[in-house]
């Protein structure tokens, strides 16, 4: 995702087929103090993303027969920057294989939850009021204010969960966590999803903080959980 002008009243572009619940997140976005308007299909949404330029587009995957990782690969293929948060029913590898490849920033899961819901649009949409800080380890920083991480000279942008889970390890360096220590930390008590999202995340976190070769620096511990540490 490119550099984002924050707007304090931007535009989200809700693509979704249910009508019921279309409403029920317009009205959420609106108390939160957005812009919203509303598509119902996958052409109608291209031609909404094109006219008003929305900040954001959250699209349902399952749109009556179509599928809204095809409007997430459109955007995309015709140079478009703009978070694309997607609504999707499960979370299997492929599921989440399928959001990143369709060039989706992140997604949300079904049953709609409006606090989840409002986190995401937030992390996306808004910069972290009063906080001017880094947590740094070796040549790798994480800003807090811009939620980015960066790694020498390259700026590295992440999902939400991406970014909750590498400060979650910078904030214990050297300190070996368990898997269920991170999954209390970063996606919580209630979290109902698949027992290896922990893995899946890491290996997304490590394809973009370690390539061209760069050292290692989240460390799996076999049978415990990971560090993070140089050596």
């Amino acid at each position: 995702m490119d550099s984002v002008t924050f707007d304090p009243n931007p535009c989200v572009l809700i693509v979704e087929a249910d009508e019921t619940l279309a409403a029920r997140i317009s009205l959420d976005l609106k108390e939160a103090g957005y812009g919203t308007v509303v598509a119902t299909d996958i052409r109608s949404g291209w031609h909404q993303a094109n006219e008003i330029k929305p900040a954001m587009v959250v699209v349902d995957r399952v749109l009556s027969g179509e599928s809204g990782l095809e409007l997430c690969t459109q955007l995309r293929n015709a140079g478009s920057p703009i978070p694309l948060l997607l609504l999707m029913a499960r979370e299997t590898i492929n599921d989440r294989v399928a959001c990143l490849e369709s060039g989706a920033d992140d997604y949300c899961l079904k049953p709609y939850r409006t606090e989840i819901f409002l986190q995401m649009v937030r992390f996306y949409l808004e910069p972290e009021p009063g906080v001017a800080e880094q947590i740094r380890f070796g040549d790798l920083a994480l800003d807090l204010s811009t939620r980015r991480a960066m790694r020498g000279d390259k700026v590295i942008d992440l999902t939400l969960k991406e970014f909750q889970l590498l400060k979650y390890l910078m904030m214990h360096p050297r300190e070996v966590l368990t898997r269920e220590q991170i999954l209390e930390n970063v996606w919580g008590y209630d979290f109902m999803g698949e027992s290896n999202v922990i893995e899946v995340y890491i290996r997304y976190l490590r394809l973009k903080i370690e390539d061209e070769g760069k050292k290692r620096l989240i460390q799996t511990v076999r049978g415990v959980g990971y560090v993070l540490r140089e050596t």
